[in-house]
């Protein structure tokens, strides 16, 4: 057993941060760029008379930096290298994320947006396995080029972890002669709607509901008739580009189906394991970050003449944290380093265990961390001159996103027992 990271892992990051220190970081630092960043951020970034969107100057410094981040030959890291990737696998993006998030905020790595100078594609994998070559051409290289941004619709007003109830439905329809469906129903969380040429709908096509087979996916153009923002949410961290959104009449033809008829259940859990890892890893290097930074406030400041870290009521909660980061590192790179030995059909049957445990801890654990690093800081530590509070409200939601903590503790639940995954086989042999 070797725990070393590759000496080659070792010399990218050295490269990623020397690429960092200079082109990202100057360009954070010109023409006030550091209101995104700073006690200004949330109000620099939103754009509150126009429903909470993200300003146009906030994404188009984000875009700036991607940009730059591309011609160097980053941003597309985990992408297969016929796209202009270089197939990086998920123990190298797990510890790039970690290695970013433990930096603090900053343009190098935004976790409020899922920002980063080396960029996190699940539709890249999903058009991947599903899309039509026709479809792999426009919306993966499309993506790239910033022609084609799709939207993931799937949540509903009224299903959220009960995705297979959808109420959303689509029933064939011709016209004018070319074969195709309508589409009916109400979409909540679709994010980047304010941008997307595209809506990934996921609709009830046959079946009942609740059945895991009768759900297909469809590639809604937007705009598109009868396809209405409702709304933009506003959340626990703005700005917001999370709407609901409606589906009224809306016809499109058989071509903007993606994957099988009925399969569309099948491309919705396509990405999550990627997603989950790599969050978890965030999450990770974000706590990471709360707790160094309390440690070393507690170092400097000398309440009654002497350090603060003194008190064991100081020391003794960062030490649970830092023993929880620490196992918790070594159970995400094994994790990681596993997946990378799978295909993604094995790592749900064989992996998806570890995958949620990764990934509803290291939420839990930054939101923790951010917690613990406001009480060590006192009052300046409740302000918006420091950043835990923006890492909280942030971390917060993934504790709801990519699969609730309740339904991944669930899926943990189910491997442990053996109502799914390789334990099955071995308590059936035991009843």
């Amino acid at each position: 057993m070797d725990f070393d990271l590759p000496a080659d892992l070792i010399a990218y990051l050295a490269e990623l941060d020397a690429f960092i220190a200079a082109e990202i970081t100057p360009l954070e630092q010109a023409d006030d760029n550091i209101r995104f960043f700073d006690h200004r951020r949330e109000w620099a970034r939103t754009d509150f008379d126009n429903g909470g969107l993200p300003r146009h100057e906030w994404e188009a410094l984000l875009a700036q930096a991607t940009a730059r981040a591309d011609l160097a030959g980053h941003w597309r890291f985990s992408a297969p290298k016929k796209y202009g990737g270089k197939d990086g696998s998920n123990l190298w993006m797990a510890v790039i994320r970690e290695h970013f998030a433990a930096k603090g905020l900053g343009l190098h790595n935004d976790l409020q947006n899922e920002h980063s100078i080396v960029g996190n594609f699940p539709f890249v994998a999903m058009f991947e396995h599903f899309g039509t070559p026709a479809q792999q051409q426009e919306f993966i290289f499309g993506g790239f080029e910033r022609t084609r941004r799709t939207a993931f619709g799937l949540t509903e007003p009224d299903h959220g972890s009960d995705a297979t109830h959808m109420e959303t439905v689509a029933v064939p329809e011709t016209r004018d002669g070319v074969a195709g469906w309508r589409i009916n129903g109400e979409k909540m969380w679709t994010t980047g709607m304010h941008v997307a040429t595209h809506c990934a709908t996921f609709a009830r096509t046959s079946g009942a509901a609740g059945d895991a087979r009768g759900i297909t996916c469809f590639l809604v153009p937007s705009p598109t008739p009868g396809l209405v923002i409702e709304e933009y949410l506003w959340t626990f961290n703005m700005p917001t580009d999370h709407p609901r959104v409606s589906f009224t009449d809306v016809w499109v033809p058989d071509s903007a189906t993606l994957g099988p008829i009925g399969g569309g259940l099948a491309i919705a859990q396509s990405f999550v394991h990627q997603n989950r890892i790599r969050q978890a890893a965030s999450s990770l290097g974000a706590a990471t970050f709360c707790i160094d930074e309390s440690v070393r406030y507690a170092r400097a400041r000398k309440p009654f003449g002497a350090d603060l870290a003194h008190n064991q009521a100081i020391q003794f909660p960062l030490v649970e944290l830092a023993t929880q980061a620490e196992m918790l590192r070594l159970l995400i790179r094994k994790t990681a380093w596993d997946m990378d030995r799978m295909d993604h059909k094995q790592i749900e049957r064989e992996l998806s265990d570890k995958v949620s445990m990764c990934n509803y801890w290291a939420n839990r654990l930054c939101c923790e961390a951010a917690d613990r690093a406001m009480q060590v800081h006192g009052g300046i530590g409740y302000s918006r001159h420091k950043p835990f509070e923006h890492i909280y409200r942030h971390h917060r939601r993934y504790r709801i996103t990519e699969g609730s903590e309740e339904i991944q503790i669930r899926k943990v639940a189910g491997f442990l027992f053996g109502y799914m995954g390789p334990n099955k086989a071995r308590f059936a042999a035991e009843a």
